[in-house]
């Protein structure tokens, strides 16, 4: 076999896996924006077009519940829950990426050590601490809860990227005067832009997908986010389930996502990547 052969089985081989992995990626959303857009029977089908498309599954789902309500409580939970997040984040990554003191890699080992424990094993003493500080059925419990798996990794990313950032430029603020405020603020933060829009998607995504915490610390639908909603989405019977209202609402909280992805998609692989290389 000469070289040209190989080469041309090679890209084949290449071009082949990257299909099959778009399609197993891609196809579960095609499924579910095609059955959104069925009915009746048609739902049962194995078309890969909608005979008929129609919007009446997109309409029934903002009739018969509050779910617009729903999304905007994701918005406001996520939205804080980034915010926040990002706020102690860069300055914990400041002082765990540049200030030296006694213990600074085993606090950041100890920091990334509590995002492996399972969201089951904190449920309990977290229910308890947010119906003690009087947070139960309110989002302000959803953004404290999250904060527990999107902190740590938050912390982790913003703390390698500061490392990398060259250490002349905090000498020269530090010649003109600048106190370590000023150094974050005015010097680190506007470098920071790919981390932090990979940390705060990322963060974003995180919360706007979290069931559990948001399944237990919620009672009504007028404060439920919408994976809780989909969740509880059912017919009069068990045998009488409406998967196009379901399929419908899966698609209309997974289009925003995947918009901001396409928006940020080179800042998130700039952000991902950073610390990687190190010249």
């Amino acid at each position: 076999m000469t070289r040209a052969t190989r080469r041309t089985v090679g890209r084949t081989f290449f071009y082949l896996l990257v299909a099959a992995i778009i399609l197993y990626t891609v196809f579960p959303f095609y499924w579910a924006v095609i059955s959104s857009l069925k009915s009746g029977q048609q739902l049962f089908g194995t078309e890969l077009t909608p005979p008929s498309p129609t919007l009446d599954n997109y309409v029934s789902v903002f009739r018969e519940q509050p779910f617009l309500t729903n999304i905007v409580n994701s918005l406001i939970v996520a939205g804080a829950t980034v915010l926040v997040c990002l706020a102690l984040s860069v300055s914990a990554a400041y002082a765990l990426g540049r200030v030296r003191f006694r213990g600074r890699s085993t606090i950041l080992m100890i920091t990334l050590g509590v995002s492996m424990f399972p969201q089951v094993a904190v449920l309990t003493g977290l229910f308890e601490l947010v119906r003690w500080a009087g947070l139960y059925n309110q989002l302000g419990s959803l953004i404290v809860s999250y904060m527990i798996f999107t902190l740590p990794f938050s912390v982790w990313v913003l703390t390698t990227f500061i490392r990398e950032l060259p250490r002349e430029l905090e000498e020269a603020a530090i010649v003109d005067g600048a106190s370590p405020l000023q150094i974050l603020v005015k010097v680190f933060l506007p470098l920071l832009g790919p981390a932090l829009a990979t940390t705060g998607l990322l963060a974003f995504i995180a919360a706007w997908n979290e069931f559990l915490f948001a399944l237990t610390f919620t009672l009504t639908n007028e404060v439920r986010t919408v994976p809780v909603a989909i969740a509880l989405i059912s017919g009069a019977t068990q045998f009488d389930i409406p998967w196009g209202n379901i399929m419908a609402a899966s698609v209309v909280v997974t289009v925003p996502l995947i918009v901001l992805v396409m928006i940020f998609q080179r800042r998130i692989v700039s952000g991902l990547t950073a610390g990687a290389v190190k010249g």
